[in-house]
């Protein structure tokens, strides 16, 4: 039987339909949802550090367990500016790095549940599309914010997630909650794509070389490109075969990217006018003096504004081939 990162055994998820879900057997249950050929959903205890939403994507070309990018969970109370961490925060429940997160099939029952018990989540039909919806409950942050996560899949829409955040009540109140796509450098993100221009990560921070999070870069809803009354922003790898990439020795080997790269996008229907797009960069990997090959990354790429109660956000990850000519991506500068 199938083990978790912690080394339990647990039943994995299984095709029900048209939708990857939790078995429906007794006993642990691998906490996984989505499309069986498209974009997953992952909750620890799958393997990597607990707090962040997992996202997964085999149609890339990727083994079962190796995900595209992780989903932390960031909230701002009113009138501040420092976020709470979903990753980085140590539970009031347990004592250990992270915050729990778990599926429900009540987002109204905030009792701390066993990740390994997962809701299945809920299937509907909207507007003539079958839909998968996961409700998920994140364990109450230091700064006093309490949400909840609305995940949403829809069948015609293989390659995309949505995501909405909800402060719960007794929640403080909240001056954002931001949902950031938080691992950039395993898939080497240096391009963004706003309406009128591209930017790279070399352009932003020529100069940077520390082993820290370089500023974030802000561009704002007018730079933006428009898909009708939504805007999207894209970050995009400048390599057509980064599994080939030659890496600094003892670089340890979960970097190493696998399968074809992807254009990882989000997209926001109904922008205000505060709305950002915020990316920031590495020059090394995380928690590591490991040079990133070919130059500094994209390492947090998000869409920031002031809260709304249920906003959703898009996030989508594309083949690069399926979304531009092979002559806009280049081999691995020397960095």
């Amino acid at each position: 039987m199938p083990r978790d990162s912690e080394g339990r055994e647990w039943t994995e998820a299984t095709v029900d339909g048209r939708w990857l879900r939790p078995a429906p057997a007794a006993g642990p249950q691998e906490p996984r949802w989505g499309h069986p050929d498209g974009i997953q959903l992952g909750l620890h205890p799958l393997t990597g550090p607990r707090g962040l939403l997992r996202l997964y994507t085999p149609y890339l070309g990727q083994p079962r367990d190796r995900l595209l990018n992780f989903i932390a969970v960031e909230p701002v109370p009113a009138g501040g500016t420092e976020r709470g961490f979903s990753e980085l925060e140590r539970s009031r429940l347990d004592d250990v790095p992270g915050l729990r997160i778990w599926a429900t099939d009540d987002p109204d029952d905030t009792r701390p549940q066993d990740p390994r018990q997962p809701s299945r989540g809920r299937v509907a039909v909207e507007d003539g599309v079958e839909t998968l919806t996961v409700e998920l409950l994140v364990e109450p942050f230091e700064n006093g914010a309490d949400v909840r996560v609305q995940v949403v899949f829809r069948a015609d829409r293989p390659h995309e997630i949505s995501l909405a955040a909800f402060r719960q009540p007794g929640s403080a109140e909240l001056e954002a909650c931001i949902l950031t796509a938080t691992m950039g450098n395993w898939a080497r993100l240096r391009t963004l794509r706003l309406a009128t221009e591209e930017v790279t990560a070399r352009e932003l921070w020529p100069r940077y070389t520390d082993v820290h999070f370089a500023e974030h870069a802000r561009f704002g809803v007018d730079r933006l490109a428009r898909d009708g009354g939504a805007v999207t922003v894209s970050a995009i790898p400048d390599e057509l075969e980064p599994h080939l990439a030659e890496h600094a020795p003892g670089t340890k080997e979960h970097w190493y990217y696998v399968g074809v790269p992807a254009v990882q996008t989000w997209r926001a229907d109904d922008p205000g006018p505060a709305l950002v797009a915020q990316v920031n960069g590495r020059y090394t990997y995380w928690m590591s003096e490991a040079l990133i090959p070919g130059g500094i990354a994209f390492e947090n790429f998000e869409i920031v504004e002031p809260f709304r109660q249920g906003r959703v956000l898009t996030f989508s990850a594309e083949p690069l081939a399926q979304t531009q000519p092979h002559g806009q991506a280049h081999g691995a500068d020397a960095g």
